[in-house]
């Protein structure tokens, strides 16, 4: 059994971490993906097929990463996650928040960077569950608001990149449009990750001292349709926006003032 916080080791299990990533990536790509296309079933069910392997797998990934004792973690409210026609905000400050998120929810869609579907590791996971590429465009608007009215649950992160070190997430307007567009529900995570680790632009062997531990917290619901109400959409998008930035900004802030 290794030292909960022996830097070396842990250097060692994230390199182990990475490749492994890699590894299943490319397994998906080459075997899995071409068997579950094999299976009898119409677009939807190989669909849901491919969401769930890569929700499954990224769980597993999650777990293997614990128990090398690369990070701890800990979920609170994960059970309100993945309801029909939820949009699920989250703020962004390390490389495998959506690792972790995907893991969590069995079946839901989201919105990724556009990258992803050039990264020749990414790009057949991607295209087989029908994520949502971040492109900025108002067809990607479109896409996401129209997952949300067929009932799937969409994962958003309203950034669009990484927390930068130090700094608090300056969230876009788009994330508050779509869920005024199609969300039954809007659903914020709190992620918060002590030390900080995997942030923007920091190689992956830059590990911190000690082991790292995410924390994950399910917020309250809140009703895009109050929003709505407020005035024509550029208004209500700007006011949820507003509204649900504050709630993060809020709750980050709390957490380091409880911090010693």
């Amino acid at each position: 059994m290794k030292p909960a916080n022996a830097y070396y080791w842990r250097l060692v299990a994230t390199a182990i971490s990475f490749v492994l990533f890699g590894f299943g990536c490319l397994c998906l790509r080459l075997v899995i993906f071409p068997l579950l296309c094999s299976l009898p079933g119409d677009a939807l069910r190989q669909r849901e097929r491919a969401r769930y392997t890569v929700s499954r797998l990224f769980w597993l990934f999650i777990r293997f990463m614990a128990r090398l004792g690369v990070l701890t973690y800990d979920v609170q409210g994960a059970e309100r996650l993945g309801r029909p026609g939820q949009m699920i905000i989250a703020n962004h400050p390390s490389l495998i928040d959506v690792v972790f998120l995907i893991g969590l929810v069995r079946n839901a869609n989201c919105v990724v960077k556009q990258s992803l579907w050039q990264n020749p590791f990414t790009r057949s996971p991607v295209r087989a569950t029908q994520y949502i590429s971040n492109d900025g465009s108002i067809d990607m608007l479109d896409k996401a608001a129209e997952a949300l009215q067929q009932g799937q649950t969409l994962i958003i992160f309203p950034e669009g990149t990484r927390t930068p070190p130090g700094h608090m997430p300056a969230f876009h307007r788009g994330a508050a449009a779509i869920a005024l567009r199609g969300a039954k529900i809007l659903t914020p995570v709190v992620i918060k990750v002590s030390p900080t680790t995997l942030t923007k632009a920091e190689p992956w062997y830059r590990i911190p001292k000690r082991r790292v531990h995410f924390s994950f917290c399910v917020g309250a619901d809140i009703d895009p349709n109050a929003f709505a109400a407020a005035g024509p959409p550029p208004k209500a998008s700007r006011l949820l926006n507003d509204f649900v930035h504050d709630y993060f900004i809020k709750e980050l802030a709390t957490d380091e003032r409880s911090t010693p």
